[in-house]
């Protein structure tokens, strides 16, 4: 709950989406692969059912495949176009055929890892009802500044984000001032209120989208705020076969290998 003018306002209807997909290029079939026991689109579901903040939990999904298994452990699948360009174009087509949700979260359907809490940061800034849309970020660590993988997030004091690069912004000018300026690493979880998803759907691509590829650009260069939540913790996203060993002991170290 939050206070706004004296008066409590409860969190909007939120409903979280995994787009999950089986015609990965680089890990064919990955929202089925086995860790430790169960599937991956398994245990992303079960963390946002532990979050405690969503009214429902779907899976968007262009494959039978993956609609069977989220039948089988207990879930509700939705069937999507297999044209979809993004993630947040999939969630879009969920909302379309929705209605009486206010807030849609876009949950990243290749980490197993991710943590509930982070889920309840992310749904907790739509308390505010001037916030449109919001992501999360983590501090950012001093190994990962030159690294293009890792998106730089640049805030405002009140949150919501300046800039998004892969470049290693700020750019401190002077040596010694480092420790002066918050660096910080974006993660890449959305939510949305219900309009502003659907308009974000039909906006075309930007320039600075293109350049660095990434999508939360096109928001931002369209004028649209977005509102960062502050975590702490990192996790371990499964990209390739690989990284699946590393996801499994992480998982034996929790105690939630089955």
């Amino acid at each position: 709950m939050n206070l706004i003018d004296g008066h409590a306002m409860p969190l909007p209807r939120t409903a979280a989406v995994i787009p999950a997909r089986y015609a990965s290029t680089r890990f064919p079939g990955k929202p089925l692969a086995r860790i430790a026991g169960k599937t991956m689109v398994e245990h992303v579901w079960r963390r946002c059912q532990e979050a405690q903040v969503f009214s429902e939990v779907l899976v968007a999904t262009e494959d039978v495949r993956i609609q069977e298994e989220v039948a089988r452990f207990g879930g509700s699948a939705v069937m999507t176009s297999p044209t979809c360009p993004t993630g947040t174009d999939r969630v879009a087509e969920v909302a379309r055929g929705r209605s009486g949700v206010e807030v849609w979260v876009n949950v990243q359907g290749d980490e197993p890892l991710l943590d509930p809490e982070a889920l309840k940061v992310l749904a907790g800034l739509f308390e505010d009802p001037s916030v449109r849309m919001g992501t999360l970020v983590r501090p950012l660590e001093a190994a990962e500044v030159p690294s293009p993988h890792v998106v730089k997030a640049v805030l405002a004091r009140n949150g919501d984000a300046l800039y998004f690069s892969r470049a290693a912004l700020p750019f401190i000018r002077e040596a010694g001032h480092e420790g002066s300026v918050q660096r910080w690493a974006h993660i890449g979880l959305y939510g949305y209120r219900h309009e502003t998803l659907l308009e974000l759907a039909t906006l075309p691509p930007t320039p600075l989208e293109e350049a660095e590829k990434l999508e939360q650009l096109r928001a931002l260069e369209h004028g649209l705020r977005i509102r960062c939540g502050q975590v702490k913790g990192r996790t371990v996203a499964v990209d390739v076969p690989e990284d699946v060993a590393r996801v499994e002991e992480v998982l034996r170290a929790r105690g939630l290998s089955r």
